[in-house]
């Protein structure tokens, strides 16, 4: 099997090497997003690997489709930059659904220990010499209320790390998990009583913009809002509002809704064009990380030994429901 694989990072490279020189696949890396400029480099190939910000539309299905790629393997848990529907007899999907659900739940709570406790600022400051403890006072997480909106493996591990604090949990999922010893409650309910709130949920047409004017109307003054999902989960203007008026005490975000153009990339000389990211990471109460929650190296030898087993078990004609992505009319 031949494989084109778009967005490459350095750190992708050595894990896939190892494992696809054991499933018998012959890799092209290619540093450029899968797009409608670039899906010609996939000919030739069988299969493409892709990421959370390569764009896989109609134009681009029907085009690998053309080209005679049968898989695409996403190298990640959601595939909502991937048009489902139109890959439905055309090309069969899979992803990782679980590469490191405590990666992406660690750093949930790294950053909001990080605002709350601001050790970022302390940081800079002992640099300095500047050993003020003015404006550097948190909260205790003991005892106070946590909403998790999405209760998959990453939202139930955060929860965990939650009942670890001391902290009251309460959780909303469409489809509740069976036996995990939560508080299932309405989103209204998880936004009037959550102290903090982080999302673990996909986004879905249902999900998008969850976190809004509105939802932010209902939540406690000075709430802390957590995102290591997908930035399209909350409306940035609506956010950036809730920030000024001091509704939202404090944001931690490792996704943006338009990260699309600039996340894993250095844009430190530039002069960055997205004024809503700009004001986000002025504001002192904003921590924004570049979707890196995943990025640990446990993390990666599963991605990587997981997309390659899916590729091996597709070659080999071996079903694997529990990683394909399958359009339900």
């Amino acid at each position: 099997m031949k494989l084109a694989f778009f967005d490459t990072k350095p750190y992708d490279m050595p894990g896939f090497d190892r494992y696809a020189v054991q499933a018998g696949i012959e890799i092209k890396y290619y540093e450029t997003r899968l797009n409608e400029d670039t899906v010609s480099l996939a000919s030739g190939f069988d299969a493409v690997c892709v990421f959370v910000n390569d764009t896989v539309n109609a134009n681009v299905v029907n085009k690998l489709s053309d080209l005679g790629v049968q898989v695409i393997a996403l190298r990640c848990a959601g595939f909502n930059n991937v048009d489902i529907p139109r890959c439905s007899g055309k090309l069969r999907v899979f992803r990782v659904p679980a590469y490191s659900p405590h990666a992406v739940a660690e750093h949930a709570m790294a950053l909001l220990l990080t605002i709350n406790r601001r050790t970022h600022k302390a940081f800079i400051r002992t640099r300095e010499f500047n050993f003020s403890l003015q404006g550097l006072a948190g909260f205790d997480l003991y005892g106070k209320t946590v909403g998790i909106i999405g209760t998959g493996k990453i939202g139930r591990v955060f929860a965990d790390i939650c009942r670890g604090f001391g902290m009251r949990i309460l959780a909303y999922d469409k489809f509740p998990a069976q036996n995990a010893g939560l508080e299932y409650v309405d989103l209204p309910t998880l936004f009037r009583e959550s102290d903090i709130i982080s999302l673990h949920c996909p986004l879905t047409d249902e999900t998008a913009h969850i976190i809004d004017s509105d939802s932010i109307a209902m939540m406690k003054k000075g709430v802390t809002i957590i995102n290591t999902s997908r930035g399209a989960l909350i409306n940035t203007e609506d956010l950036i509002t809730g920030i000024k008026e001091k509704k939202i005490g404090a944001a931690c975000l490792d996704v943006y809704e338009e990260e699309g153009d600039l996340f894993y990339e250095d844009f430190s000389g530039h002069i960055v064009q997205d004024d809503k990211l700009v004001r986000l990471i002025a504001m002192p109460n904003v921590i924004v990380t570049s979707h890196q929650a995943f990025l640990t190296q446990e993390a990666l030898d599963n991605i990587a030994a997981t997309t390659v087993e899916n590729l091996r078990k597709f070659e080999a004609g071996i079903p694997s429901p529990e990683t394909e992505v399958v359009f339900h009319s």
